[in-house]
């Protein structure tokens, strides 16, 4: 399998950090950035602490994924609730 795009921005490849999502052209991992951002770290500190690898654009596009995973597998993370 090669490199897959999960979007204009982040892309999945086995040869580069493991197959994890990372963004294009850099070995940033999408997890590490979404981490700084739930941590309430400023998009515009989190594109100065990666020397402008990022933008705002896919910053956003990996909260836009995130959310949507979410949403699609929420119910699989919820346990059933038990019949009274």
């Amino acid at each position: 399998m090669g490199p897959k795009a999960l979007g204009q921005y982040i892309v999945v490849d086995p040869a580069i950090c493991h197959g994890k999502p990372t963004f294009r052209g850099t070995r940033i991992l999408v997890a590490d950035v979404l981490e700084q951002v739930a941590n309430g770290m400023a998009w515009e500190a989190i594109i100065e602490e990666w020397r402008g690898a990022l933008t705002k654009e896919a910053i956003a596009e990996a909260v836009r994924l995130a959310r949507g995973v979410l949403i699609t597998y929420a119910p699989e993370l919820v346990p059933a609730m038990a019949s009274s």
